[in-house]
């Protein structure tokens, strides 16, 4: 493992420093201005510390002064922790947790908050709540293949849900769940309009989450490509006009969606064609090794344009109420084909001209291109090299690929600039390297379909991100290697290492990459990231007006300045406005065995003056943006006195910001 500390002589080292933070500041002041010279004491460091050149301009271009903006915001998964991270570029600063399908106290996120996404979650197989997630790749909404900044969709693949989280104030407003399959994987991918979401299955299973035994694998089990249909103005998925296609039982894997010509297509990987079950406890071989016999695998290509049509016709069944195409519908309406990929690939990305799909096997050392319009000539020609066991038209391999680039060992996902290159991780080679697309949207000084330079990274990289690199219109600039283990970088705090995440310089053309920044992620496994231009988003200061509902995104009733009681027998409701520094009623008692329904309005017009609440002793925590009305209902089930205090800090009276919950003991009734 390579050190990024350069032995040179102090002469080169002093020279170069002078070099780059000169260069800097010419950048910084214009080019007719010399740059002040660096203080003593900072030279002293640089001394100090044994800094190289390569040292110094990685720092330079990474701070962000106090005061900066980052250029860029990164939204990366966050694995089993269930959330989503916003990181700031070229920073590499972590600016936000967004609660997602686990509770977060910080946001009052599924502590009792009726509107937060998670109050209701799904109910898991025993009867229990669901209150957590294994997040792995989210989506940005994008419009004509670019995108736009409003919204954000992320995977669970634990439970094969899909969340819908709004930009506007980074808040997730909706969990859904097809009940189709128990795992996701090959999602979340948006069609270039967001008209619908996609989602797809990892590991087959019965659908509908029926009971079938292995013995019956081929018959039973299936696999599904859920298509959301997403209410752009509504900011919802509709699950009732949304449908899933019924694929065999492979293991699917990253999807992708096309643009430009192959727009109303969608693309899927997938692995363990063999249908291998395992059961080493049976004599038979594990998965590891039954799911990677065959030389090839199959890219699923859907043509989700003509699913829409034949879900309007009717022509579909009902599985636990949703809507499926079955197999055999998506065969005979020309819905879906297998072209022959390298075995055991785990991603297919679109160029951003929409002409090739890059797919990655991670058992080949070369990515292989193909072509919409060769897939396309191959289906009306129905160019077949037959078919797959449940009659699934396979396209020669031949007539659909355009080019193969030998990269390295373990090459998994691709992503693109603004110059014509392509970026792919190399998991064994711990590496990224860069290669040259052919007649596609960008045109590099070298020859198409070559690689250009591999830029080792630490360690066993997985996904990577580019800057806007999904898109039609990638920004270059900046690539993020999501490394899978740090080893040496950090601080040995325990034998759970932090992941690290590298952010890389991929700005000039050739093979000057190189690794600017490590970031620990210590609370989380990011698997999958997307990284947008600043500008596009356009976040709330305050809540647009007092009394807006987080969830419904509409006006809530609002609190008026004065707080009030209203009871009946069995319920009590407070309305409760929140300001600087108290809150109104500050004494509310109850009888024990009373359903409590409590409005807390925060009534700031102030960017970031959030208050939050609090009842000690019944698990309760909300956090409530300017202008926000959030609502928490509990049962009092236990006598008491329980204070209640604001927990976001507020003012400097905020311990002051507190009140009494009384709850009476229930009268035994007199003896007769």
């Amino acid at each position: 493992m390579r050190s990024f500390k350069l032995k040179r002589s102090m002469t080169l080292f002093m020279s170069g420093f002078f070099f780059v933070a000169f260069s800097f500041g010419s950048l910084a002041f214009g080019a007719e201005k010399k740059a002040d010279p660096l203080p003593t004491d900072a030279m002293a460091m640089v001394k100090q510390r044994q800094l190289s050149p390569d040292d110094v301009y990685a720092a330079v271009s990474t701070f962000m002064p106090s005061g900066k903006y980052d250029d860029y915001i990164m939204f990366a998964s966050g694995g089993h922790s269930g959330q989503v991270f916003a990181i700031g570029l070229p920073s590499m600063r972590v600016l936000r947790t967004i609660a997602v399908f686990t509770p977060e106290p910080w946001q009052g996120y599924g502590y009792g908050v009726k509107e937060s996404a998670i109050a209701n979650p799904v109910v898991g197989g025993d009867g229990e709540k669901i209150l957590w997630g294994d997040s792995h790749h989210p989506a940005l909404s994008e419009t004509k293949g670019e995108y736009d900044g409003q919204f954000l969709f992320i995977g669970d693949k634990a439970h094969g849900r899909v969340a819908v989280i709004d930009l506007r104030d980074y808040e997730t407003k909706q969990i859904v769940n097809s009940n189709l399959v128990h795992n996701d994987h090959g999602g979340c991918f948006v069609t270039p309009d967001t008209e619908y979401v996609i989602e797809g299955s990892q590991y087959a299973e019965p659908l509908g989450g029926v009971y079938a035994p292995l013995s019956e694998y081929k018959e039973k089990y299936r696999a599904a490509a859920v298509f959301w249909k997403f209410n752009r103005d509504k900011g919802r998925i509709e699950p009732e006009n949304s449908f899933a296609i019924e694929l065999p039982p492979y293991w699917q894997d990253l999807a992708d969606a096309g643009k430009g010509p192959s727009d109303g297509w969608a693309f899927f990987n997938s692995f363990n064609t063999e249908m291998a079950t395992g059961g080493i406890e049976e004599g038979n071989p594990p998965f590891e090794a039954g799911t990677t016999q065959h030389d090839m695998d199959y890219l699923h290509v859907i043509n989700w344009k003509k699913a829409e049509e034949v879900v309007r016709s009717g022509k579909t069944t009902l599985i636990n109420n949703f809507k499926v195409i079955s197999l055999q519908t998506a065969i005979d309406e020309g819905i879906l084909y297998f072209v022959p990929e390298p075995k055991s690939p785990h991603g297919v990305d679109v160029t951003p001209s929409g002409k090739y799909m890059v797919v990655a096997g991670k058992l080949d050392p070369h990515v292989t291109v193909f072509g919409i319009e060769k897939i396309k000539k191959a289906i009306a020609d129905k160019d077949f090299e037959g078919k797959d066991p449940f009659g699934v038209p396979i396209i020669r391999f031949d007539s659909a690929m355009v080019a193969q680039v030998e990269l390295g060992l373990g090459p998994l996902h691709t992503q693109f600039d603004n110059q014509g290159y392509a970026y792919t991780s190399l998991f064994l080679d711990s590496a990224i390297a860069r290669w040259t697309l052919g007649d596609d949207k960008f045109k590099t000084p070298e020859k198409p379909w070559t690689l250009v330079s591999k830029t080792p990274v630490q360690f066993n990289v997985g996904h990577i991100a580019a800057a806007e690199g999904d898109t039609v219109n990638p920004a270059g600039q900046y690539l993020v290697s999501l490394n899978k283990w740090s080893v040496d970088r950090f601080s040995h705090i325990g034998p759970l290492l932090p992941q690290n995440l590298q952010l890389l310089d991929i700005s000039k053309p050739g093979d000057s990459l190189r690794v600017m920044y490590d970031l620990p992620i210590g609370f989380g496994e990011p698997h999958y990231a997307q990284i947008i231009k600043i500008s596009r988003l356009k976040t709330w200061d305050i809540y647009p007006e007092v009394g807006w509902d987080a969830l419904k995104q509409s006006k809530a009733e609002v609190t008026a300045l004065q707080g009030r009681i209203e009871k009946s027998a069995d319920k009590v409701e407070i309305f409760m406005p929140a300001i600087r520094s108290h809150f109104d009623p500050e004494h509310v008692e109850v009888e024990e065995g009373q359903k409590v329904v409590w409005h807390i309005t925060n009534l700031e017009r102030t960017l970031d003056a959030t208050h939050g609440f609090s009842i000690n002793g019944y698990n309760i925590v909300a956090s409530i943006e300017p202008g926000e009305t959030v609502t928490v209902e509990f049962t009092a089930k236990r006598p008491g006195v329980y204070p209640f205090y604001c927990v976001e800090f507020c003012s400097a009276l905020h311990l002051e910001m507190t009140g009494y919950f009384l709850v009476k003991p229930k009268q035994a009734p007199a003896n007769s």
